[in-house]
C-alpha cells in the first residue's frame, strides 16, 4: 500500500516503521518515526527533569539508539512506543550518574588539590585508604568487579552489563550488596 508518489503510507505503526529501518535501513521510515517520536521525548525528559538542550540531545540520542538497534525491537515484549521511551529514560539515567559522578569527582579533586599539613592527616588519609581497601578485598569477585567498574572507571550501570554481559538489575544488586557490605566492613573495622 503506497501513497500517490510511491512512498510509503504516512502515518504507519511505530512498528511498521521499526520493522522497515531493521529491514532495510529505510531513512523515509526513520525520519517519519523520528517526527512521531522527538518532540513527545523531548517532552518526557523535560518533564522528568532534564533541561530543554539536554532533553533536545537525549530524544536525538534515543531516536539514534532505535536506528542503530531496531534488529533488537521485539513486538513480543512490548509496544514501539514503550521500547523508545525506555530507550530515553535509561540514557536520561544514565546521564544523572554521570553528572553526579562528574560533580563527586570535582569534590574529590578540590580535596586533593589541599596538602594536609599535619602528619597526623596524612596518617589519617592513608589509614581511611587502607581500611576501603581492606573492606574491597571483603567482596565477592563479582561484586569487586561491578565496584571498580563503576567508582573507578565511572563506567555507568548499562555499560557494566552490557560489558560483563549480565542483566542491568543484577549489576544495581551486586552495588548495593557491595556498598552494605563494604559500610558494614569498614564500622567494624573503625
Amino acid at each position: 500500500m503506497h501513497g500517490p508518489s510511491g512512498d510509503a503510507p504516512a502515518d504507519q505503526a511505530p512498528e511498521e516503521l521499526i520493522a522497515r529501518i531493521a529491514l532495510s535501513q529505510d531513512k523515509s521510515a526513520f525520519a517519519e518515526l523520528f517526527d512521531l517520536f522527538a518532540p513527545r521525548l523531548k517532552y518526557f525528559l523535560i518533564r522528568n527533569g532534564s533541561t530543554s538542550e539536554a532533553a533536545e540531545e537525549l530524544a536525538q540520542e534515543a531516536l539514534l539508539k532505535v536506528w542503530r538497534k531496531a534488529k533488537s525491537f521485539s513486538a513480543d515484549r512490548g509496544t514501539a512506543s514503550s521500547w523508545i521511551f525506555t530507550i530515553a529514560r535509561n540514557l536520561r539515567i544514565d546521564q544523572a550518574r554521570r553528572d553526579k559522578r562528574a560533580q563527586l569527582y570535582a569534590m574529590v579533586a578540590e580535596f586533593d588539590d589541599v596538602d594536609p599539613d599535619r602528619p597526623d592527616e596524612l596518617v589519617s588519609g592513608y589509614e581511611h585508604a587502607r581500611l576501603v581497601r581492606a573492606a574491597m578485598g571483603e567482596l565477592p569477585a563479582e561484586q569487586l568487579e561491578v565496584v571498580k567498574c563503576s567508582f573507578m572507571e565511572g563506567a555507568a550501570h548499562s555499560e557494566i552489563a552490557e560489558r560483563l554481559g549480565i542483566p542491568l538489575g543484577t549489576v544495581k544488586s551486586r552495588l548495593r550488596l557491595a556498598m552494605r557490605k563494604m559500610k558494614k566492613t569498614l564500622e567494624d573495622l573503625a
